[in-house]
């Protein structure tokens, strides 16, 4: 099922798959993506909290993918925000580092100009300035430039919740369900 939604040109496009098959060798268990555990605070929580990220990642469809890597987003977005908020300048700028790298690595690199045409091309443009505004916010502790990437950022979050997966990506534990 398409979703349509509109870009920042006004101009309704519908939503197509743009992954690539590239997109499911990028997120192996050790994903770049994942967030280090603090080596003096390895919890329990935090051990099975790493453990369910892994899971979701190997079983997961190019759809179920690209919105773990929006929750992702959004979690670091948040994350940076309120290490800006209580002055913690490396866990701010790990956050957002960790956010622009979900953008850039994740988001962007797994278009498909080719086959995505407009869509995909309007994407490239949005995660490119997404990129530029998350390094600048992190430069000069700006939260209103975090307010504009979230604020950009959530209608494609919306979009891609809205999609219903297939049958075929309907998957736990490696096997499929259908429904």
């Amino acid at each position: 099922m398409a979703a349509a939604f509109k870009l920042s040109r006004r101009k309704s496009i519908t939503h197509s798959t743009l992954i690539t098959s590239q997109s499911l060798k990028m997120y192996a268990p050790a994903s770049p993506f994942s967030r280090p555990l603090p080596t003096g605070d390895r919890t329990q929580s935090n051990l099975y909290r790493q453990v369910g990220v892994e899971t979701s990642i190997s079983g997961a469809s190019p759809h179920q993918l690209v919105k773990l890597l929006l929750d992702g987003f959004f979690e670091a977005l948040t994350d940076g925000r309120g290490a800006m908020r209580k002055g913690d300048i490396e866990a701010k700028t790990q956050a957002l580092s960790r956010a622009l790298r979900i953008v850039d690595e994740g988001l962007k690199a797994s278009l498909d100009l080719q086959a995505g045409g407009e869509l995909a091309q309007n994407l490239h443009g949005l995660y490119s300035y997404v990129c530029l505004r998350l390094t600048q916010a992190n430069l000069r502790n700006d939260e209103t430039i975090l307010d504009e990437c979230q604020n950009l950022m959530q209608p494609i979050r919306d979009a891609w919740q809205n999609i219903k997966p297939t049958q075929a990506e309907v998957v736990r534990g490696g096997m499929e369900v259908h429904a």
